[in-house]
């Protein structure tokens, strides 16, 4: 299968802010990020497009041309209590934990980046057993270094130390 996954466009959140489930604006260069995606992927055919069900992925698809499937797995990390706080905010004994292992413990009230694993190889699990043979997502960066993970072309404690830019296109045979 022929896999494209696509990162959302540039979101007006100040720098330092925590977000992840939050439904957060786009940029006002959405129009100019988004031409370039619909230009990059023009000519590609897909039997399926999904989408993270947050406006900053579905408006990309529907710019894009696309009626995504909109499936609740592709969503950013769930930060709980902490979305939409500047990291400065956060009650530094309540985040140690999480600091000292990311991957495994859960922010108050949200998912461990390893929850967030379980639900994205969940979804890539069924696709995989699918018919189709070209698929798109429209995502976050989290999903996107999960997808990789799932490929085997790095491991999840190495997940950050690849970046993944606002718009960028990944291509995978899965």
């Amino acid at each position: 299968m022929r896999l494209t996954v696509i990162r959302h466009t540039s979101v007006d959140v100040p720098s330092g802010v925590c977000y992840g489930f939050t439904d957060v604006a786009l940029k006002p260069s959405f129009q100019t990020e988004a031409e370039t995606v619909k230009q990059q992927l023009a000519g590609k055919t897909f039997d399926r497009v999904y989408s993270s069900p947050l406006s900053r992925c579905t408006l990309l698809a529907g710019y894009c041309g696309y009626t995504p499937v909109l499936e609740p797995r592709l969503k950013e990390l769930n930060f709980g209590d902490w979305e939409m706080k500047s990291w400065m905010e956060i009650d530094r004994q309540e985040a140690s934990g999480w600091f000292s292992d990311w991957i495994n413990y859960p922010a108050k009230n949200g998912e461990s980046y390893r929850m967030m694993q379980k639900r994205v190889c969940a979804f890539m699990d069924e696709l995989k057993s699918s018919e189709a043979q070209s698929v798109c997502i429209f995502t976050h960066g989290g999903v996107i270094r999960l997808i990789h993970v799932y490929s085997g072309i790095f491991g999840l404690e190495d997940s950050f130390e690849f970046p993944v830019e606002y718009g960028q296109i990944f291509e995978f045979n899965i």
